[in-house]
């Protein structure tokens, strides 16, 4: 017998009227308006779907749904002939992964079918016929595969968060016409594999975004079983995502967010965690299950402490995305648009917009404006034509970035440290960067799944540009299938030639070092690493110095016996499919079009057009060449596509020879600098005094901006600076006063002693918590 949801009504308010029994007739009442609700989240309010964007975007919909329609074809082990999901090897977890994927594909495929079929617009709005198809495919799946009476294969993830969250998308969306005992087989089977037990210990894979997800999954039983248990559970299962943590998965003091214990993730995970937790939000308020617990401040605190430092122009700066960066296009993919920094830094932001209805005023306010200054300033790939982006997210955003009363909040400018996760973000007028670094605490690379499988050197101090109007395609335009993986731009890495996924998977392989971080004064920032590399025998010290239009880079000790050739990268920029960027060396203008390589010796500049200045500090011989690289996504991910995607480079290097001892570099870079302001800064020899440049310290002053910063990798004395201990130094005098900020990168030492031999009127300290002055001159 099929119950409707008007006879799932009577039958509630027959059993309140009669017994006088409230709690359970609200409880009900509740269960149904949760479903509403959740279904006007999904689809969306609002919004003219008659005018654009919506109105293509519908379309768009209702086009990829038709091509899916007609390639549906239920059969044993599989609803789609290109998505098998018979797992041939019940018990090898690893290799029957594959046909889990395509089961949790086959329900998003129903997803996608039935959002057609929900909206507006699409050309399939309302279609009885596709209705019952959806419902056979449902039905199909059930009684194949996705059962309570049925043993899970391959990855979990697919099994507890991915095909629930489909799911409950499509009872939602089909509520009306499933009956009761649909809803309860769903329920049932969403039971079975995730019971209470996957939320009783805050381990393993239920942490962080993966703990958010698996609260949606319970949520779909406690809203469509009308479980209050199960909702409680719920409820209070999200409670230990909002305490700030020192190690391991979650959000820290300092604004870093980890994932997978040892993988900086603010970019995926994050924003998976963030999309889910406004979701509950916005799902659960002002009913019984309301998330109300004092922490989620903290989690408020971090779209401006974790989330919004790694936005720049739209964008989500991919070195805080861990295995993502190589998603890219996906073989089969309906849509055919590439995921990349763009695509996932809009999904961040509407997050954002999702969250604002549970914050403050103020918070609202602040908020509003970001989401309009970045969709403002997103040139590349403008907001509000991003594909992937559902029409519910875009109404929410659009609402936003039409409101007239919203100013549009500009970028900000300085310097940020997240020791939590090995990384740092400096912007200044016309430019922003980032730093990714590794150590114990912080993996090399993540690989998993087959994904990012070229990673290898992406956490050996690669050092990330973007100016305000240009370079905001560098990374988005297929970088990572296309450039050279063992020439990241900033780090030095051995020619030693790698497996893919060399290391080990889930960020398994770090480095042996603890010396990784920085100082810095808010405006400026130092950063130095101990390097040693992945499989390899190198070691380094390398440093960066972040100022208001370049970045100082100074290399030491460089030495490797790996019997191959060693080489630090200063720059490797991505030109597109046919750039031709003209490049300057010492005045002369060199070849544009590839292939093309020379050695320069005692070069004091190179200008690359539209990109940035590049000044020699020392007179060691720098490579530079252009070169056209071919790849395609399947190169960096088992699930790429396979097509072929060419795109030219210009790379500028410094070539250490093979089996370097103690070799070293010292150059800088001006992010978006003209040619005239590249050849005077290179004229001005004594801008940048480089005071050591060691593997025991590397430090430079800049007198005319009061700096003086220096990378203590043993303790002594630099500059009119001594230290008792190994540490990071910043100086900054000015008129109005001194500000010394120092840190322990090792984050072991009790105590540091710093004597400043200088300026010392009205101190200002950097990190003042522990900071005595104890004498003053």
């Amino acid at each position: 017998m099929t119950l409707s949801r008007r006879m799932f009504l009577g039958s509630s308010a027959a059993v309140a009227g009669t017994m006088m029994v409230a709690p359970p007739a609200r409880a009900a009442d509740e269960f149904d308006a949760l479903r509403a609700r959740y279904r006007s989240l999904v689809l969306g309010t609002g919004f003219d779907a008659a005018a654009e964007p919506f109105k293509g975007r519908l379309a768009a919909l209702g086009a990829s749904a038709a091509a899916l329609r007609s390639s549906m074809a239920p059969a044993t082990g599989s609803l789609w002939p290109d998505l098998g999901y018979a797992d041939p090897e019940p018990d090898t977890d690893t290799e029957s992964y594959g046909y889990s994927a395509a089961l949790g594909s086959s329900f998003s495929r129903l997803t996608t079918l039935a959002t057609a079929w929900a909206q507006p617009g699409t050309g399939l709005t309302g279609d009885a016929t596709l209705l019952a198809e959806i419902i056979t495919g449902l039905d199909h799946l059930h009684d194949e595969v996705y059962n309570a009476g049925r043993a899970r294969y391959g990855n979990w993830y697919n099994w507890q968060i991915g095909v629930p969250r489909e799911l409950m998308t499509l009872c939602a969306l089909l509520h009306d016409h499933l009956g009761a005992a649909r809803l309860a087989d769903w329920v049932a089977a969403v039971t079975h594999f995730v019971p209470d037990a996957a939320v009783a210990s805050y381990t393993g894979t239920s942490t962080g975004a993966n703990r958010v997800d698996l609260v949606r999954s319970i949520l779909f039983t406690g809203i469509f079983g009308r479980d209050a248990a199960r909702m409680a559970l719920a409820r209070d299962a999200v409670t230990p995502v909002f305490p700030l943590v020192a190690s391991g998965d979650g959000f820290y003091a300092d604004g870093s967010f980890v994932q997978h214990t040892w993988v900086p993730y603010t970019g995926t995970y994050g924003s998976e965690l963030l999309g889910g937790l406004a979701a509950h939000f916005a799902l659960l308020a002002g009913s019984t299950w309301a998330i109300t617990t004092p922490g989620r401040q903290l989690f408020l605190d971090a779209v401006e402490r974790s989330y919004a430092p790694f936005l720049f122009n739209g964008l989500v700066m991919d070195g805080v995305s861990g295995r993502g960066v190589s998603r890219g296009l996906a073989a089969g993919d309906p849509l055919a648009v590439q995921d990349d920094d763009h695509v996932r830094g809009h999904s961040i932001i509407a997050g954002i917009a999702l969250l604002v209805g549970g914050a403050s005023a103020a918070e609202a306010a602040r908020w509003k404006g970001m989401i309009k200054g970045w969709a403002a300033r997103d040139s590349w790939a403008p907001l509000l034509a991003d594909p992937r982006m559902s029409v519910a997210a875009l109404a929410r955003v659009k609402a936003i970035v039409d409101d007239p009363a919203v100013p549009a909040t500009p970028e900000p400018t300085g310097h940020l440290q997240f020791p939590g996760m090995d990384r740092l973000t400096h912007r200044a007028p016309g430019w922003a960067g980032s730093l990714s670094m590794s150590s114990a605490r912080i993996t090399h690379y993540e690989n998993g799944n087959g994904e990012n499988v070229r990673g290898w050197h992406t956490g050996a101090g690669m050092l990330y540009l973007w100016g305000a109007t240009t370079g905001n395609g560098q990374y988005s335009d297929a970088f990572w299938p296309t450039a050279d993986p063992y020439r990241m731009p900033g780090t030095t890495v051995s020619k030693k030639v790698l497996a893919d996924g060399e290391g080990g998977t889930w960020g398994a392989a770090r480095p042996a070092t603890l010396w990784v971080g920085g100082a810095t004064d808010g405006r400026y920032g130092v950063a130095g690493m101990d390097v040693k590399g992945l499989s390899s025998t190198l070691t380094a010290r390398k440093s960066w110095f972040f100022l208001d239009d370049a970045v100082v880079c100074l290399g030491a000790g460089i030495t490797c016996t790996d019997g191959t050739a060693v080489e630090s990268v200063y720059d490797n920029r991505n030109l597109g499919a046919s750039g031709t960027h003209a490049l300057t060396v010492d005045g002369t203008v060199q070849p544009a079009t590839p292939p093309w390589s020379a050695t320069f010796t005692g070069a004091s500049y190179a200008h690359l057009a539209g990109f940035a200045g590049y000044v020699f500090l020392d007179p060691r011989a720098v490579v530079i060449r252009r070169e056209a690289r071919t790849g395609s996504w399947h190169d960096v991910n088992a699930g790429g596509s396979t097509t072929p995607i060419t795109r030219r480079y210009l790379t500028i290097y410094r070539h250490h020879g093979t089996d370097p001892a103690g070799s070293g570099y010292a150059y800088l870079i001006m992010p978006g600098a003209s040619l005239a302001a590249t050849q005077a800064r290179a004229a001005a020899t004594a801008w940048a005094t480089v005071l050591a440049n060691s593997a025991d310290r590397q430090g430079i002053r800049v007198a005319s901006l009061g700096v003086t910063a220096v990378n203590f990798f043993t303790a002594g004395g630099l500059g009119g600076l001594t230290v008792s201990d190994p540490c990071s130094v910043l100086v900054r005098e000015s008129a109005s006063g001194t500000t010394i900020a120092v840190s322990d990168p090792r984050r072991s030492a009790t105590t540091v002693d710093v004597t400043w031999n200088g300026t010392t009127h009205a101190f200002a300290l950097a990190g003042k918590a522990g900071v005595t002055v104890t004498k003053t001159v």
